[in-house]
C-alpha cells in the first residue's frame, strides 16, 4: 500500500478515541486494512518463537533498559548449556517453530559458546534458531551462521541519530545499520525495530522510523511501546501509548506486507492494557507472531529489560499456555512452523 510520509504523520496524529473497548472509525479502517492484508499471505496463522533469555549481564549502558551495565540492584545469572537445552525441549514441546536465543551483550560470554548452542539446537530438534546477541564482529556473525543461526534481530531503537546518542551511549547509529548489513550480506533473516515512545520521539520521528524500516528489506520489525524503568534514567519518564503501538503495527504491515511483525510482550506490560490483551490487539492490527519467554522459572523475572517483563507470579509453563489460550480464543491459528521470510520470494516494495 502506498503511503506519503504526511498521510503517516496524520494518522499518527489522529484524535486519540479507544475508550478500552472500541476504536474510532479512522483505526477501525486502519486495522481492517492491516488485517487483510496480513491475511492474504498468512491467513489466519500465528508462528510461535520461544525466548530464551540466558544472560542478564550487559556490557551496555542503554538509558532505557534494566539490564544496564550501571544496574547494581538487578539480579545476574547465566545459565548453563544444558540448562538452555532443557529450555529447548521444553519450547519445542509446547509448540514453538523458533528458538530465539537472547541476553544481554555478555562479554564473559564466548562466542563458540553460542556456536555449540545452535549446533545442538539444530541437531537434536531441527528448530530454527534467532539471536537477538547485540553488536558483535563480523567474524563472530559468520561464525554463529556457519553453525546453523538462521536469524539475527538486532533492534535501532530509533532512527534519530541525536535520540540514539542520548540513549545509547557512546554508540553510533550508523554503525547499527553497517551491522545490520552485514547480516543481510550474511545471509542470516534478518530483524530489526524501533522503541515507540521514547521520551524526545515525535509522530515526525516516529514516521521517519517506519520509512526508513520499510526500506530496509528486513525479514521482521519488531516495534514495542516504551516502559520506564525504575532503574534507569528514564524511570519518571511517560510510557509509550497502547493505541500508537498499535497503529505502528498496522503502518508497518501496510508498509511491509510479507514481512513477520511479531505482537511484543511489551504491549501487554503497559498499565493500560486490560486484561493482558495487548498482543491480541496487535495481532488484529497487522501482526503474525508471538515470542513467548521460554526462560526458565529460576530467573525469568530477572531478565528485567522492563517492568512485567515476566511476571514472577506465573510460571513459564502458565505463562506460555495463558498467551496461547487467549490466541486461539481471538481466533487465530497457532503454528509450529518456522515461519520462514516471505520477504524473501515475496519482495514486495512499498511505494513511498
Amino acid at each position: 500500500m502506498s503511503l506519503t510520509r504526511n498521510e503517516i504523520i496524520e494518522i499518527l496524529k489522529s484524535p486519540v478515541a479507544y475508550d478500552g473497548k472500541s476504536f474510532s472509525d479512522t483505526d477501525n479502517s486502519l486495522f481492517t486494512a492491516a488485517t487483510a492484508t496480513a491475511r492474504a499471505l498468512f491467513n489466519n496463522t500465528v508462528y510461535q518463537r520461544g525466548v530464551i533469555e540466558f544472560s542478564s549481564h550487559c556490557r551496555k549502558n542503554c538509558h532505557y533498559c534494566g539490564l544496564r551495565s550501571s544496574n547494581t540492584d538487578l539480579l545476574r545469572y547465566r545459565l548453563t548449556h544444558v540448562e538452555i537445552m532443557d529450555a529447548v525441549e521444553t519450547a519445542a514441546a509446547m509448540g514453538m517453530g523458533t528458538i530465539v536465543l537472547q541476553a544481554g551483550e555478555d562479554e564473559d560470554v564466548n562466542p563458540h559458546f553460542i556456536y555449540t548452542i545452535v549446533r545442538a539446537i539444530k541437531e537434536k530438534f531441527n528448530l530454527a534458531v534467532t539471536l537477538s546477541l547485540g553488536d558483535h564482529p563480523d567474524d563472530v556473525y559468520r561464525l554463529w551462521r556457519d553453525s546453523g543461526a538462521d536469524r539475527y534481530l538486532l533492534k535501532i531503537e530509533t532512527t534519530d541519530t541525536d535520540l540514539h546518542s542520548l540513549y545509547r551511549p557512546g554508540q553510533h547509529l550508523y554503525d547499527r545499520l553497517n551491522r545490520i548489513e552485514s547480516l543481510q550480506r550474511l545471509g542470516y533473516e534478518t530483524g530489526s525495530g524501533i522503541i515507540i515512545g521514547l521520551p524526545g520521539m515525535t509522530e515526525e520521528t516516529l514516521t521517519d522510523d517506519l520509512l526508513l524500516l520499510s526500506t530496509m528489506g528486513l525479514d521482521m520489525i519488531a516495534c514495542g511501546p516504551f516502559i520506564p524503568h525504575p532503574q534507569t534514567p528514564l524511570r519518571h519518564a511517560a510510557p509509550g501509548k497502547l493505541l500508537e503501538s498499535l497503529r505502528v503495527t498496522a503502518l508497518l504491515r501496510l508498509l511491509n506486507p510479507a514481512t513477520n511483525i511479531p505482537a511484543t510482550s511489551a504491549l501487554d506490560s503497559l498499565r493500560t492494557v486490560r486484561n493482558n490483551d495487548g498482543r491480541i490487539l496487535a495481532l488484529n492490527a497487522g501482526a503474525n507472531v508471538i515470542m513467548p519467554s521460554i526462560t526458565p522459572d529460576e530467573v525469568r523475572s530477572s531478565y528485567s529489560i522492563y517492568p512485567g517483563k515476566n511476571d514472577p507470579a506465573l510460571s513459564q509453563n502458565s505463562t506460555v499456555k495463558l498467551l496461547q489460550s487467549r490466541v486461539q480464543q481471538a481466533g487465530f491459528t497457532l503454528s509450529s512452523q518456522a515461519g520462514s521470510s516471505m520477504q524473501r520470494t515475496f519482495r514486495a516494495q512499498p511505494a513511498i
